[in-house]
């Protein structure tokens, strides 16, 4: 037996990857190898980020300095392990600032204290609320005059989920 090279039948078969297509591989500067792995697994969204403030009354003409770039997930993920995404629907908290289609950022490594919005279950189905509590229990509320609240009892299975940490919202 030969020692060496290429054997018939080792590796892996082509096409059997995640892409379905064959690789190559590449030489990547060792400084370079974090930033390589985090954009092909796409979470490396640095967007251009300006260190002026931008101006709610007149504007400044003179302001345009680029400060460098912006990785949403530094801002919004503290915990990425426990971090995940969920679309709003209904309008059962527009008065804090949630509207049907946004995106609300839930940590569920976070405790859930009182005054703090978070994610649910009731019934089966995930829902947020804000929890509020009192001498008088625990209970899950809407921020909109319009829609009910519930009692957190063992009784009801109510469940809370995970913290909301931010809301993404379209203007």
């Amino acid at each position: 037996m030969t020692r060496g090279g290429k054997r018939a039948g080792a590796g892996r078969p082509r096409g059997s990857n995640r892409y379905k297509e064959p690789t190559k591989p590449i030489r990547v500067p060792e400084s370079k190898i974090e930033d390589v792995l985090a954009f092909v697994q796409g979470t490396n969204y640095d967007l251009p980020f300006y260190s002026c403030a931008v101006q709610a009354g007149f504007p400044s003409p003179a302001d345009d300095h680029l400060e460098g770039s912006l990785d949403l997930n530094k801002h919004l993920v503290k915990n990425p392990a426990a971090t995940f995404f969920v679309r709003a629907s209904g309008d059962s908290m527009v008065d804090a600032g949630i509207n049907s289609g946004d995106i609300l950022v839930v940590d569920r490594s976070l405790a859930a204290k009182n005054g703090k919005i978070v994610i649910a279950v009731i019934e089966g189905q995930l829902t947020v609320k804000r929890l509020n509590q009192s001498a008088q229990g625990a209970y899950l509320t809407s921020e909109n005059a319009h829609y009910p609240n519930f009692k957190i009892d063992e009784e009801q299975g109510i469940v809370v989920w995970g913290v909301v940490t931010n809301v993404l919202h379209a203007v």
